[in-house]
């Protein structure tokens, strides 16, 4: 199966491609899921978080944001030893603020989405030089994101999770995805 250029032969990375990257998401707890991860992932390759993501899942009581506000700086030193994470102190401490800025938003499917006017802006690259790393909706997403109290959610971060979420679909022209992708 022809695949966009990034995905490498891991078996994981596959069937993320395959199965989820660029499918819109309207799943208010797979959407704080994937804007926690892309928040992890900073700074690394997604393959890396992409790995961790299971233990994430068990550590992080399967991403319940009412769970994750009230993570104690105790719990986030437990976290700093577990090595099946990334351990990152300012990520980990990002994790209970953005579950507790995610918790203060009304509807935070539609207010994520409103950055895309609502519907999968659906691009047609045929080549990994016509992607970008930011766009004015990413930036417009980052800046509402900072505002509304949440951390790790630059420019690039929140690209990076509008295409993961199919807010935005970047599966290139040559790609089995994008032919069954652009009609979404």
């Amino acid at each position: 199966m022809p695949r966009c250029f990034w995905c490498t032969d891991d078996p994981l990375y596959q069937a993320y491609h395959d199965e989820e990257w660029g499918v819109p998401q309207r799943d208010a707890g797979h959407l704080f899921e994937m804007l926690l991860l892309e928040g992890a992932q900073a700074g690394l390759s997604w393959i890396t978080v992409l790995k961790k993501r299971e233990r994430y899942r068990q550590v992080l009581h399967g991403f319940d944001a009412e769970r994750l506000a009230r993570l104690s700086d105790e719990e986030i030193e437990v976290l700093m030893q577990d090595p099946g994470i990334i351990r990152n102190r300012l990520k980990l401490k990002a994790v209970r603020q953005n579950a507790q800025a995610w918790l203060k938003l009304e509807d935070p499917v539609t207010w994520l989405w409103s950055f895309v006017g609502g519907v999968p802006k659906i691009n047609h690259f045929s080549d990994r030089s016509q992607m970008l790393a930011v766009t004015p909706e990413a930036e417009a997403m980052s800046k509402a994101l900072k505002k509304a109290g949440f951390n790790f959610v630059g420019p690039t971060i929140c690209y990076a999770f509008m295409q993961a979420t199919g807010m935005v679909m970047d599966h290139t022209t040559d790609c089995d995805r994008y032919a069954q992708l652009k009609g979404s």
